[in-house]
């Protein structure tokens, strides 16, 4: 099997802002595995908020190369058992090679993804947009740009309430609330009736992953759902999130892969917690990966290659929410 390596730097359409960062740029790692005639593809993005970087992930890559390369015929759960343990401490670069396994062996089984896990696609969610913290001008102008049925509204700012007030008078669509850590607990309970009169769905990790008194209170307090993000980063997570959290955001990059991204899901759907998927501002790659596991969510948030100036990959596509896939099998992206 083949390693080859690609990195990217995606230019943006808006600059992107959440309550800690902005950026224009998005840095992304490609991965194909050839083999058999075959290629997987896996992505995974950089991200200072989790120690990620482009280098980072080449290195630890290229210094398990042979290793990576002789675990060819094992099944995609074999794999990431076996690869774990050298990159426990790099779990986007864990992620790529997860996903670029997982189109490689679904493509070796001339199936779909969702075909090889025997999941049905009738009844798979809408994607919502994402709109990043502006002025509020700039963030209407974001909603006309591209008119939607759901927007998960990016927060954490002193006028809050005030900005979603404003962007409701412009949309009737649902409005989905990502704080990314950015409130106290007396402002989230305060902020989530609020929101809820202003036809807001779920508050997603208003406050810091580590506050779990606080999360505790929201948990019985909030008039919205509370879904975890921060909160849920790997498998043993999950069940941390009970009591505290209504549901769980699981990001692939975060976890390492489709794999345990999968696990996670399904446990988080027998423990009764609302289940959904984020992403990283990911290229087509990526997103036509998280399209494999719509049957199992309730909510997803897939817009990241929707949010670039110009895409690197072609696969999924979506049209005011819907998901379509792709024609080829495995998780149906190639690189343009």
């Amino acid at each position: 099997m083949k390693i080859k390596l690609h990195s990217f730097n995606l230019e943006l359409k808006h600059t992107f802002t959440i309550s800690r960062e902005s950026h224009d740029f998005q840095k992304t790692l490609i991965i194909a595995l050839d083999s058999d005639g075959f290629s997987g593809f896996g992505e995974a993005t950089s991200n200072p908020y989790y120690n990620s970087t482009i280098d980072k992930m080449i290195a630890v890559i290229s210094n398990n190369k042979a290793f990576i390369a002789s675990l060819s015929a094992e099944k995609p759960a074999e794999f990431w058992r076996k690869l774990q343990p050298f990159f426990k401490d790099d779990m986007f670069a864990l992620c790529a090679l997860d996903m670029a396994f997982n189109d490689l062996y679904a493509r070796k089984q001339n199936k779909k993804l969702y075909e090889v896990w025997d999941l049905k696609i009738d009844k798979n969610p809408m994607t919502n947009y994402t709109i990043g913290i502006d002025s509020v001008e700039k963030m209407v102008a974001k909603m006309k740009e591209l008119p939607w049925p759901i927007y998960k509204v990016k927060l954490g700012t002193k006028d809050d309430i005030k900005i979603v007030t404003e962007l409701r008078k412009h949309s009737d669509a649902i409005f989905r609330i990502d704080a990314n850590c950015g409130w106290t607990v007396n402002q989230a309970i305060e902020n989530s009736f609020k929101l809820k009169e202003l036809g807001v769905e779920f508050l997603e990790q208003p406050l810091k992953a580590d506050d779990i008194e606080g999360a505790k209170k929201l948990y019985k307090e909030s008039a919205l759902p509370i879904i975890a993000d921060e909160s849920c980063i790997v498998e043993s997570d999950v069940e941390k999130c009970v009591g505290l959290f209504h549901g769980v955001n699981v990001k692939l990059t975060k976890c390492g892969g489709l794999t345990p991204g999968k696990r996670m899901l399904e446990k988080a759907r027998e423990l009764g917690l609302k289940t959904m998927v984020g992403c990283m501002t990911e290229s087509t790659i990526g997103i036509s990966a998280i399209a494999h596991l719509l049957p199992l969510l309730d909510y997803v948030d897939m817009d990241g290659s929707l949010l670039l100036k110009n895409d690197i990959a072609t696969g999924i596509t979506i049209h005011n929410g819907i998901i379509s896939y792709a024609d080829k099998n495995g998780i149906g992206a190639s690189l343009l």
